[in-house]
């Protein structure tokens, strides 16, 4: 173990933390109409006031989580709970089974409301949270009511919002990767703050593990799929069936390590690390460094324009599973990973002047322009997330 790498790290980190945490506060938090807008340019400036219900969802955990971690300071708990009112306020569709919406505008108007149960998701986990760090029963029975509607829509329940699928499911359906290894850190969020129903949530990680493992880790190709058929099939005649983001793999792999951890099952562990490998060893971009953003599965054209890029959370994840992994085996590849990833994203997404990281990068590393912090789907999540998380293992390492 080199310990002074680790300190200097360490310190970085909770520098880094702080500048992150800063930026939001000062810039994106909402004193009008409550909420966070996190349409930000690259010094803080809001370029749209169109709000994301995604990031109410994930600001609202962030700043609890920092208040579980770190231990509560005002203006976090502030900015939390701003968040859940604003959610509670303006972002459940009541006339549809509380599902939520995608987008509304600054003062809360519906925009757009999709399929996808996502809202709902970070919804659960930021009310979780804050009742985890106050107490504050409602926001427990908020977390639960979500978690069975998503376990319910996950499952073939019909939809009240009455919006079908994306394609016809008479001509195709099948089965997500987001699914099953969103609701799993769902799930564990959950656990933490709820054992009372600790039985359920145990039921129903195992079965989350069940459906990457049985559905999409598909070790003869090297990789985990977003897409596959409804048991598992791999449908290599069209672009969908073949994409790997190799960022979410990585994700899913720290997910699945740590509930390999929680029920000290080592072959399960295993299985996680080799999720890692072939995400990061078939998504590093051997010319420029860095993690392409999606590839196809068996070298062909993907289809989306953005494959090539250089996004900010892939980076955040690789990071997380890179020093869990080498937290829990000591092996020394993880390590090197981590340090190759940490020197690149020091390099091309850390912007200490003006606090966060840049959120898109073109493929040799250069922000796009104008240089975005953050927008509909970046905000403060993944960056803190991993950056907390950082702090945490590695002093766990340290104290070792």
């Amino acid at each position: 173990m080199n310990r002074e790498y680790l300190l200097e790290t360490q310190k970085w980190v909770k520098e880094e933390l702080e500048r992150c945490v800063n930026f939001w506060l000062e810039n994106g938090m909402d004193e009008v109409n409550g909420g966070v807008y996190t349409c930000l340019d690259r010094e803080g400036k809001i370029y749209s006031t169109d709000k994301s219900v995604w990031m109410q969802g994930r600001c609202g955990w962030i700043f609890a989580y920092l208040c579980k971690v770190y231990g509560v300071k005002d203006e976090w708990l502030k900015a939390s709970k701003s968040c859940l009112d604003f959610m509670e306020n303006y972002c459940i569709n009541k006339d549809a089974g509380r599902r939520m919406y995608f987008t509304v505008t600054a003062d809360g108007k519906p925009l757009r409301q999709r399929r996808y149960c996502f809202s709902e998701g970070f919804y659960c986990i930021a009310n979780a949270e804050y009742y985890g760090v106050t107490g504050e029963k409602e926001h427990l029975e908020r977390a639960r009511q979500a978690y069975d509607l998503i376990y319910h829509l996950n499952h073939g329940g019909a939809d009240p919002t009455g919006m079908g699928p994306k394609t016809i499911p008479e001509t195709r359906t099948g089965r997500a990767l987001a699914d099953p290894m969103i609701f799993l850190n769902t799930t564990a969020i959950m656990r933490r703050v709820d054992p009372e129903n600790a039985a359920k949530y145990d039921k129903y990680s195992a079965e989350c593990v069940h459906d990457i493992f049985t559905y999409h880790h598909k070790p003869e190709l090297k990789c985990t799929l977003e897409s596959v058929g409804v048991n598992g099939e791999f449908c290599s005649d069209y672009t969908a069936g073949r994409v790997v983001n190799p960022g979410h793999d990585i994700e899913c792999s720290w997910f699945i390590m740590e509930e390999a951890n929680r029920i000290g099952d080592k072959e399960l562990y295993k299985k996680a690390e080799e999720i890692y490998r072939f995400a990061i060893e078939g998504g590093w971009d051997h010319e420029y460094g860095g993690l392409l953003y999606f590839r196809d599965c068996l070298g062909n054209p993907p289809e989306a324009y953005e494959h090539d890029m250089k996004l900010w959370w892939p980076h955040n994840e690789i990071l997380i599973a890179s020093m869990m992994a080498y937290r829990d085996t000591k092996d020394e590849y993880y390590m090197d990973w981590f340090k190759k990833t940490l020197s690149y994203c020091q390099e091309v997404f850390s912007d200490p002047a003006y606090g966060e990281w840049y959120g898109y990068l073109r493929r040799d590393g250069k922000p796009t322009e104008p240089a975005c912090k953050g927008s509909t789907f970046k905000g403060p999540f993944h960056l803190p997330r991993m950056l907390i998380m950082l702090d945490t293992m590695i002093g766990e390492i340290l104290a070792k």
